[in-house]
């Protein structure tokens, strides 16, 4: 049997998040299996019993039909994604012949509307480069894809800027039951930002992943939520109202518990004016039993020069109770951006302020913790330390 009669395309929508349109396509390679079911080729572009070139020429088929079908699209909008392996790349002996383009140009495509998606990390990382940089010459734009899965990522990134980083489906349904997983995609949605890329979610399969995909920062969403890979394309709008009553729904829920922070926040910047404002005399440990500090999470707190020389103890609170460790004095924490920021707040005019750090695992409790800062008086700064809710 030919293997353009095996493998054929099926195109799963992207959706925007900002708009609920849909935005772009996936090309995904299909076959028939025993009993005539459409199943993915997946296994097929993996098997050692395929060799390289017939894994290439396999993989150009279906390029071409995928292509070939797009160029039909009456949505000139939408953007389409294929995939391109980096083994493939591995293999590629001339970077000046990218068939790719060269559909694109029997087409009449615009280039503007593919994206390149490169999977999988075992690809010489300078090479990689130069393709990249030769599909970006020719207005293509490249994404990663399965980001998160396997090792060498970060070096992908490094090498060839992404346009588009889209985040690994098992990691993606790791992160929803939250842990180090979650906190791993909210530094890759970091990593985004400051680097402009945008962000893809994939495997979003129900209303909770679609929402914490929001909370995220994901501007574009792909899953069973919205449709499986299918052989036709679909209209923009179909999941529009979908998209807008999720929307209502992130803000609803988003807010209450940003409410709940802030109040919670407040509360405890009130006891730590208070705290600042017993310090500034002799005072006795024992009578700050009696505060509420059980509910505002505070674990420690200790003074600084304005070096950032530690010049009192730690004063730890565990079990309603106060004890002292003087193991820190004479550490510096001139480094930390609690620290620096409140001196570079203060000589730009802005007095009074307390500072608070990013999250943090504190190592002593293992809890997940806070750094607020506070001008005590003209030679002292007030550090303290609670449990972040976040």
């Amino acid at each position: 049997m030919q293997a353009k009669t095996q493998l054929f395309p099926y195109f799963q929508p992207i959706i925007s998040v900002a708009s609920g349109k849909i935005v772009g396509y996936e090309a995904l390679a299909r076959q028939y299996d025993d009993k005539g079911k459409v199943v993915s080729a997946g296994a097929l572009f993996s098997s050692a019993e395929v060799d390289a070139k017939t894994r290439i020429e396999l993989d150009r088929q279906v390029r071409w039909q995928a292509l070939e079908k797009f160029s039909e699209l009456a949505d000139t909008q939408s953007y389409l994604a294929l995939n391109i392996s980096a083994a493939w790349i591995e293999n590629l002996r001339q970077l000046n012949t990218l068939p790719t383009l060269r559909m694109l140009d029997e087409l009449n495509i615009d280039r503007r509307r593919i994206i390149v998606e490169i999977s999988n990390a075992h690809v010489d990382p300078q090479k990689l480069k130069q393709i990249v940089q030769r599909y970006r010459k020719h207005g293509l734009s490249v994404a990663i894809g399965d980001f998160g899965a396997g090792a060498s990522q970060l070096e992908r990134v490094i090498a060839i800027q992404p346009d588009i980083i889209k985040i690994d489906m098992r990691l993606f349904k790791l992160a929803t039951k939250g842990g180090i997983a979650g906190d791993i995609i909210h530094m890759i949605s970091r990593l985004g930002k400051r680097t402009g890329c945008r962000i893809i979610c994939e495997g979003v399969e129900s209303d909770e992943a679609f929402l914490f995909s929001l909370n995220c920062g994901a501007q574009f969403m792909q899953g069973f939520l919205f449709a499986k890979a299918e052989a036709d394309f679909q209209h923009a709008e179909l999941y529009e109202q979908h998209i807008a009553s999720l929307r209502t729904k992130f803000l609803k829920n988003t807010l209450v518990k940003v409410q709940k922070k802030v109040s919670a926040i407040n509360t405890t910047k009130t006891l730590i004016y208070k705290l600042a404002e017993t310090l500034q005399d002799d005072f006795n440990l024992n009578e700050l039993v009696s505060w509420n500090f059980t509910d505002s999470g505070v674990i420690r707190f200790y003074l600084c020069n304005n070096h950032g020389d530690q010049i009192s103890p730690d004063f730890n609170f565990k079990e309603n109770q106060w004890f002292t460790d003087p193991r820190k004095i004479g550490f510096n924490w001139s480094w930390r951006p609690y620290f620096f920021q409140l001196l570079a707040l203060e000589n730009c005019g802005d007095r009074n302020r307390v500072v608070t750090s990013e999250r943090y695992m504190d190592f002593e409790t293992s809890l997940l913790c806070k750094t607020l800062s506070l001008r005590l008086d003209s030679e002292r700064i007030l550090l303290v330390d609670t449990v972040s809710g976040d």
